[in-house]
């Protein structure tokens, strides 16, 4: 799965959790400043990242992700860990 195919599932994740329209959402949308998120709407949002992508998100790995971008990344780089 390619970055942007990430992003936009990401996208479209986000938009329906946070009732947000899917073209405000950039990889520099910041989830607790942009979106309001508190640390119960990220571990919700952490739990459905793990649903869709497949894995496990470690509570100190979860802790550093705060923008899309850096949602993007983590995924990314965690399937291709998990396919090698």
């Amino acid at each position: 799965m390619t970055e942007q195919e990430i992003f936009d599932k990401i996208q479209a994740l986000i938009a329906d959790r946070f009732e947000i329209d899917p073209s405000k959402i950039t990889n520099a949308t910041n989830f607790k400043e942009d979106l309001s998120a508190d640390s119960l709407d990220l571990v919700e949002f952490v739990l459905t990242l793990e649903d869709t992508f497949g894995g496990e998100i470690s509570d100190d790995d979860a802790d550093q992700l705060n923008t899309v971008g850096d949602v993007v990344k983590y995924i990314a780089a965690h399937q291709e860990n998990a396919s090698k």
